[in-house]
């Protein structure tokens, strides 16, 4: 019997592979940028890792909106941090 296929992701922060499970997912739908605690939510995606450090580098290199196809400004990035450290309690 075959093991079962782990599904990997990158994160937009760091740019290491990781198991889906490990990451936190972003949408972007109507240019609204919000956290997707399900992993199932409609929309453009993004990942990330649960530490602030990657959201850091994802900002500081704009991957973020590249990845979702849109322009996000500090607000809406700031408000995204906000809203990730709420939900998911990310590490600082």
């Amino acid at each position: 019997m075959k093991p079962k296929k782990i599904p990997m992701r990158r994160c937009a922060g760091c740019m290491e592979s990781k198991p889906k499970k490990e990451l936190i997912r972003v949408t972007a739908r109507d240019d609204e940028v919000k956290p997707d605690p399900t992993g199932k939510a409609d929309g453009r995606g993004v990942y990330l890792c649960r530490n602030a450090e990657c959201f850091m580098k994802a900002k500081k290199r704009r991957s973020i909106g590249r990845s979702l196809k849109i322009e996000l400004t500090e607000a809406q990035l700031g408000q995204l941090l906000k809203e990730l450290e709420e939900v998911f309690d990310i590490e600082h």
